[in-house]
């Protein structure tokens, strides 16, 4: 399994999506400013991955920070994580490292400077790790809900490219294959960057699983020729309410699955819950560059010059149409997403069975 980023001899290593499926490339960030271009310009992508990349990218900058205290260290740590903050608004897994960064700095204020740059080194691997695991455990709860002979619908790209490794939508497939079942997978292309045709097909069929692609507007017509069975979706940031924003283009297949009576579940690691905000209409919705529109891989152009244009990245789709999330600690209706910050709550009692 290819790894999206690594942190390897003092560098960040990062796998440049960009040139999928055609090239593995892979670049070494010696600077900060470099991790967040590749933030940016999708070098790296998928809410749980550019969390890795915005700790990997602080660890970095922190090692050339001059400082003889605790505040002045601070102090310099602040434009770098500002830089990490800015690349991408709409996924919430770069502020949740950046705060959890804070506090175990916080917490351990009394060390010296050089060990704070070793502290943050450790845990942007450590963050890595975790990931790796949380994958896992999505996919052992999830895997559940598949059965012998069904077909799965995906959006965009969920899998080991989006994450530390195992990834987020595509770790239940994984699973359900080590225990023995038999499926498709259907990719739509996910315009306009085609993160489904370039990564997540080109990443099922390294992992031996039937794969079937098809344009974004043919999902409806095979629900309706009843060829789907279910739809596994990733998540960028869901709210308290159960309200998920996704890849553009999310929203409408949650809509058709309502429609067709065909169970819509997202795979959403607990760290891109963002339980300060009660809905989806509290989400930043990030709008990127006309020229992914208007040209394919900014080469060839296929619109007129001129044409205005809307590149919203993201969309919203309302917990109402929501079957269930699947999340490192279980399956989970929407509604219930926000008991999860109970101290006393009954988690056994929550999950969702398939």
């Amino acid at each position: 399994m290819v790894k999206a980023i690594e942190w390897v001899n003092g560098k960040v290593i990062m796998l440049d999506q960009t040139r999928l499926p055609f090239e593995v490339t892979f670049i070494e960030c010696t600077d900060y400013r470099q991790v967040a271009e590749g933030i940016k310009k999708l070098w790296i992508r998928g809410a749980p991955a550019i969390g890795i990349a915005a700790a990997m990218g602080i660890a970095l900058g922190a090692q050339g920070i001059n400082a003889h205290d605790f505040d002045g260290f601070m102090k310099g740590l602040e434009p770098i994580q500002n830089v990490m903050l800015s690349t991408r608004p709409t996924a919430v897994n770069i502020q949740w490292a950046v705060e959890r960064i804070k506090r175990l700095l916080i917490m351990r204020k009394d060390e010296s400077i050089d060990r704070l740059k070793e502290i943050l080194i450790d845990e942007a691997k450590r963050i890595l790790e975790e990931d790796i695991e949380v994958n896992k455990a999505i996919g052992r709860w999830g895997a559940g809900f598949i059965k012998d002979g069904d077909t799965i619908l995906t959006h965009c790209n969920a899998g080991a490219l989006a994450t530390g490794g195992y990834g987020t939508a595509t770790a239940p497939m994984l699973v359900a294959k080590e225990q023995g079942r038999r499926f498709e997978v259907i990719v739509d292309e996910t315009r306009p960057v085609l993160q489904g045709a370039r990564l997540t097909a080109w990443e099922l069929m390294q992992e031996g699983i039937p794969v079937t692609l098809i344009t974004d507007n043919t999902a409806g017509a095979l629900m309706q020729m009843g060829e789907i069975d279910l739809v596994i979706v990733g998540t960028d940031r869901t709210a308290r309410n159960g309200d998920v924003a996704n890849k553009i283009g999310t929203y409408p297949l949650a809509v058709l699955c309502k429609e067709h009576k065909i169970p819509f579940y997202v795979a959403a690691p607990l760290s891109s819950i963002d339980f300060s905000i009660p809905s989806g209409k509290d989400i930043p919705i990030e709008e990127r560059g006309s020229e992914e529109v208007t040209h394919i891989f900014g080469k060839c152009q296929i619109a007129p010059d001129g044409i205005k244009v809307r590149n919203i990245a993201f969309d919203v789709t309302p917990h109402k149409y929501v079957t269930a999330i699947i999340t490192e600690k279980g399956v989970f209706k929407p509604g219930d997403l926000k008991k999860l910050m109970k101290k006393d709550v009954d988690i056994e009692e929550l999950r969702v069975r398939p």
